[in-house]
């Protein structure tokens, strides 16, 4: 096995942890030489045991070659072991000492991979005479003697240092295998380690002979721990601890001692208690509880609970709550015992003082506490039984009855109750928050989960009268939990829902009620048959009632306040609730009736001019076209016609929105009664010369590609009114809209200057419109601004004589407005031009990639000689061609 970095001994750290700093050689009173007889044979076993340690030069050589080492270690522990059975104790011992450092150094010579056969042997007699050392330290001596005597033993530097060639070896030793471990534990080395460590813990340092305070080496910490580790979670060691009452010891001190124990010897404890715990065995167990150490851990950390820190009980508690939870599947003895001596009562008493504690520290062990509670609740003999109390209606394919169990449901409902109380009693986020993902871990566990608990202590419909009391990170996770009954459960908790419903309602904390909406929103998107279910509990009417009297404050202070962080609060809630208030109307005429009885449509119309409520506002007028076509136009065309020039954005969304509602030709008859054509016509009347350039006035700070963006809005929403509709073009084409339409974009300044003239172009050969298209967007050509422009806004023509400019297909994606992200993220970045932008080169890709055809002949060519000759009368004679084209295209008026 390769030791890791802190355990690994450096190469030039060699001499100085072992051999006290001097050299192997200077230590021998023999030369190098002495090694071999004169024969060049090895010594014979009368040979001094010093000889055992290696010269430098024979050390760089094996160093190069640890087969060579392993080979000649083994022949010197087979003479060690022939010759032992006739030597003292102390020769054996002092031979045994002289050949671990040797053995050690093998071992990171060869990366810890052991090429020794009498492993085992070496494992038995390494660890017996570590035992016999620790006792002998130990026997006799007061436990401060005792403890202090047994660290010198392990002790890295200092005149004693043979413990520590030990403890390394053993150490090394324990990794092998399991034989190897089965030798060292047969020694008793579990045992007398378990005294070490609860002196180590119990008695903080004394004092060192020289009156210095003397730390303990981490290192040799470690390899003590580690060793431990290795013994302990094989089951004989655990039986062999079991045979002395160290153990109980060590469980009844570390509860009852957690304040005043050796600090620096808090953590190894827990770690060697927490292998033990999850080694337990039936014999484990009945020790355990024959012992009482449950009940007395449980009455000595009562006695701490009201002055030790709370991280510091979780700390000490967390260790007791391993040994009950881990015992668990052998038997419930130890949680019988822990429940019937108040234990949950401790629990309780200790997570509440978590509140207003230091954080930093310990936070893992309050979590380790939890996730033990956690477990607990699924440890029970009998299966909770409760009857089916379902709630109609439920979504479709609910069926309660074909709910299966998977084994882990809830049964043990006084862990669950421990979980339940802290977070009712708490406002801690890290408690709180902890406590919601361990129920929705709970719920993952078996779906069944949910219902048992729901039906037998109610614990969130509970938690919903309290929420607005928590910090507001864990209202937002505890709607997600609503949330997810609903989208993961596939079930309605009406109950709980109708208790969300009466926190909007009185609205005592409008960060809770967003969170509430937002959780409500996400429910009914999932089926329209929340639509009726939040109209019928009277959700509905009161989210209206509330829009009414926001719309009439904004009516009377538009423009009037300065924002200030509560109106920002007030306008995310207003903004959500017509978010909530456009997803009930969505798909459902009933609701669409209940807004139009409650006479909103006038107050909902307020809300289109600010642009965190627009598109949802549009949403609803939208839904409302359903039952009253006409007044939805009226609506949308007298706000296109009363918006300023600045309010370019306005109406984009607006005529975003006409453009969704004219794909139903039921409304193409309320657009033209509307006088819709009239108003997109203003439109391009209010642009005079936006599109010149360079632009001039108002029209300069907007750039051309809004501006750009608009007329093709525009012409789009006037192209979707004429398509398939007879009257609607006969109507445009009998009043002269054509040449208005001619006139209005001519007007727009980029086909000509107000001097009427503007400088010609000269192109090097003829080519179709398609080619002349491309050739002006995307070749290197220098085609001037002006040109790009009525070349662009020519395409858009004669995608509207052929019927396609209003079409799906051509538009760049449009959202709908119940899919637009939360009002928050909505608002329009700084640098719009920017963005819009990006967006209108996405559409001159697609008008580039489309299938154009000549407005003539296909093979007719604007020529001029060699080169043609575009002059922009020639262009504007072109637009007013528009009423002739069409009616080409449309020789029936269709």
């Amino acid at each position: 096995m390769v030791l890791g970095c802190r355990e690994r001994v450096e190469q030039q750290g060699y001499t100085r942890l072992f051999g006290h700093g001097m050299d192997p050689v200077e230590e021998l009173p023999k030369q190098q030489g002495d090694f071999l007889d004169e024969t060049g044979q090895e010594p014979g076993p009368d040979s001094d045991v010093e000889a055992l340690a290696l010269p430098e030069a024979s050390g760089e050589r094996q160093h190069q070659c640890p087969a060579l080492l392993w080979e000649t270690l083994a022949k010197e522990f087979l003479e060690y072991e022939q010759a032992s059975p006739y030597l003292i104790p102390e020769e054996q011992q002092r031979r045994l000492l002289g050949f671990l450092p040797l053995f050690v150094k093998a071992w990171e010579e060869s990366g810890g991979i052991v090429s020794f056969p009498n492993v085992q042997f070496l494992a038995s007699e390494v660890s017996k005479l570590l035992t016999k050392e620790i006792k002998k330290k130990l026997n006799g001596k007061p436990a401060e003697d005792a403890r202090l005597a047994v660290a010198r033993l392990l002790q890295l530097k200092g005149e004693e240092e043979d413990g520590c060639v030990l403890l390394r070896s053993v150490y090394l030793l324990s990794q092998i295998d399991s034989g190897t471990l089965w030798n060292i534990i047969k020694s008793g080395l579990p045992v007398a380690l378990m005294q070490c460590l609860y002196l180590f813990f119990t008695f903080p340092l004394g004092k060192a002979s020289d009156g210095e305070t003397r730390e303990e080496d981490e290192q040799v910490q470690e390899m003590f721990v580690q060793t431990m580790l290795n013994l302990y979670r094989e089951e004989q060691g655990l039986e062999e601890l079991l045979s002395a009452a160290e153990l109980q010891s060590l469980i009844i001190a570390m509860a009852s001692l957690w304040d005043q124990c050796n600090l620096s010897w808090k953590a190894p404890t827990g770690r060697v208690l927490r292998t033990i715990s999850k080694a337990q065995t039936k014999t484990a167990v009945m020790y355990l509880q024959a012992a009482d150490c449950i009940k007395i851990a449980i009455q000595n950390l009562f006695k701490l609970a009201d002055t030790l820190p709370a991280s510091d009980m979780c700390e000490a508690v967390s260790i007791i709550l391993c040994f009950v939870k881990d015992s668990y599947p052998i038997s419930s003895a130890l949680l019988l015992e822990f429940e019937n001596n108040d234990g949950y009562q401790l629990l309780v008493k200790i997570l509440l003082r978590w509140e207003g504690s230091p954080h930093s520290e310990g936070d893992h062990h309050v979590e380790e506490v939890l996730d033990i509670l956690t477990c607990l609740t699924v440890c029970g003999k009998t299966e909770l039984k409760v009857s089916g109390n379902v709630t109609h209606p439920q979504l479709p394919h609910f069926d309660f009855e074909q709910t299966q169990s998977s084994g882990m449901t809830v049964k043990n409902l006084q862990a669950f109750q421990v979980l339940q109380s802290i977070f009712q009693k708490t406002s801690d986020l890290h408690l709180c928050r902890r406590i919601l993902l361990a129920i929705k871990t709970m719920w993952a566990w078996d779906t069944m989960n949910f219902f048992l608990l729901e039906w037998t202590l109610q614990p969130i419909s509970q938690f919903t009268d309290i929420i607005p009391l928590k910090p507001h990170l864990v209202q937002i996770q505890f709607f997600q939990l609503v949330e997810s009954v609903v989208l993961e459960l596939s079930y309605i908790p009406h109950e709980i829902l109708k208790k969300v419903e009466c926190l909007i309602k009185e609205n005592l904390v409008p960060f809770c009620t967003i969170a509430a909406l937002r959780c409500l929103h996400s429910i009914t998107k999932r089926d329209l048959l929340f639509t009726d279910i939040f109209r019928d509990s009277g959700l509905l009417g009161q989210l209206l009632t509330q829009l009414r009297k926001q719309a009439k404050i904004l009516r009377k202070t538009a423009g009037t306040q300065a924002p200030c962080l509560e109106q920002g609060t007030e306008q995310e809630l207003t903004c959500v609730m017509l978010k909530m208030v456009a997803a009930l109307v969505l798909g459902s005429v009933r609701n669409a009736v209940v807004i139009k009885d409650y006479g909103m449509v006038p107050y909902i119309k307020i809300f289109l001019d600010d642009e965190c409520y627009r598109s949802d506002t549009l949403c609803i007028l939208e839904q409302l076209s359903v039952i009253n076509t006409e007044e939805y136009m009226s609506i949308i065309i007298g706000a296109l016609c009363s918006s300023t020039q600045g309010e370019l954005y306005l109406k984009l969304d607006l005529l975003k929105s006409l453009l969704r509602n004219l794909e139903n030709p039921k409304c193409h008859s309320a657009f033209r009664t509307c006088s819709g054509f009239n108003g997109l016509l203003s439109l391009l009347s209010d642009m005079e010369g936006a599109l010149q350039d360079p632009p001039s006035g108002a029209w300069a700070a907007t750039g051309h590609s809004p501006i750009l963006e608009l007329v093709l809005y525009t012409l789009q929403g006037i192209a979707a009114a004429l398509h398939l509709d007879p009257i609607n073009s006969d109507f445009f084409q009998r009043n002269g809209l054509f040449e208005k339409l001619a006139e209005d974009l001519g007007s727009l300044g980029c086909f000509w200057t107000q001097e009427g003239q503007q400088v010609p172009v000269q192109l090097e050969k003829g080519r179709t419109f398609a080619e002349f298209l491309n050739a002006a967007l995307y070749s290197s050509e220098p085609f001037p601004a002006w040109l790009k422009i009525c070349i662009q806004i020519l395409s858009f023509l004669d995608h509207m004589i052929k019927g396609t400019l209003h079409l799906a297909s051509f538009l760049p994606e449009i959202k709908p407005a119940a899919e637009e992200p939360p009002w928050d993220v909505q608002k329009r970045p700084q640098d719009q031009q920017e963005g819009h932008c990006t967006s209108f080169k996405q559409l001159e890709n697609k008008l580039a990639a489309s299938d154009y055809r000549a407005w003539a002949d296909p093979e007719d060519r604007l020529e001029g000689g060699n080169c043609a000759i575009i002059h922009p009368g020639a262009v504007c004679v072109m637009v007013r061609l528009l009423p002739k084209l069409y009616k080409e295209e449309h020789p029936e008026g269709n």
